[in-house]
Parts: structure tokens; sequence; C-alpha cells
């Protein structure tokens, strides 16, 4: 099965270590990264799509996170 995540962070180092820990589980980028401006806390944000292959049947109780 195929799985997606969308990874979000503030624009700060934690969104890139985010992604590279995503990365060096097995995920594989999905789409170029987004970036919004949060007008509720000002501040920038960040998201990226990963996506990952595994073997199994998916539910929605699994945790993506964990894979």
């Amino acid at each position: 099965m195929q799985l997606y995540r969308f990874l979000s962070a503030d624009d700060t180092s934690e969104f890139c270590h985010k992604v590279t820990a995503a990365l060096n589980k097995g995920w594989a980028l999905h789409g170029g990264p987004t970036y919004a401006f949060d007008h509720a806390n000002g501040v920038m944000r960040c998201g990226q799509a990963v996506v990952k292959e595994v073997d199994g049947t998916y539910t929605p109780d699994l945790k993506l996170g964990e894979q």
C-alpha cells in the first residue's frame, strides 16, 4: 500500500529536521514544498508531502508517523 503524509511546521530548522527524519525512514518527497504566512501567529509556515510504499492493508487507525 502507499502511504501519504503532509508534514508542516514553522519556517525554522525544525521543519527541515522533520522532513530529513522522514526521508531517512524511507519516505519520499511528493511534489514541492509549500509556504504560507500564518497571520494568526505572525510566522511563515512550511509544508511538504511525503509518500511511502509498505506492506499491509490501510486502515484509518494506522499511525503514519510510526511507519
